[in-house]
């Protein structure tokens, strides 16, 4: 399910990059993403995100950065460090996006995890890293 309002900038949410549109070697499959701005005028339905990898990144990529979550992602992400590929920011339509979720509570409905967010030094990492890999730094 898609959501239907524009996130918060710092929220942590899953992107469906396999839904059309990109092609190897950009992004391709399912993935958290970093949410790095509020809502813009007239750019309604869409939000800029920066993907996140489990994998280690190389330390001289400026474009890179390690960012620490306070809590494990929910399956199939389970992982408190991850690394900004702030090389491959896109903007997105809101059909992309969804909130993780957990389990269903006793009453068979999802728990959507709406306040999953990166604090604002990590936040600030992740635009100076956009600004690197933009060649505006």
């Amino acid at each position: 399910m898609s959501i239907q309002y524009c996130p918060k900038a710092k929220s942590v949410m899953l992107c469906d990059f396999s839904a059309g549109g990109f092609r190897h070697p950009e992004m391709v499959k399912r993935r958290p993403v970093v949410v790095i701005n509020s809502r813009l005028p007239y750019r309604d339905g869409l939000v800029t995100v920066v993907p996140l990898s489990g994998t280690e990144s190389d330390p001289r990529a400026k474009y890179h950065c390690r960012i620490e979550l306070d809590d494990d992602l929910p399956h199939p992400f389970p992982a408190k460090v991850w690394w900004a590929k702030c090389d491959m920011v896109a903007s997105v339509g809101f059909a992309r996006l969804d909130y993780f979720h957990t389990a269903r509570d006793h009453t068979g409905q999802r728990k959507y995890l709406t306040s999953l967010q990166i604090n604002d030094a990590h936040l600030d990492q992740i635009r100076e890293a956009v600004r690197h890999a933009l060649g505006l730094h």
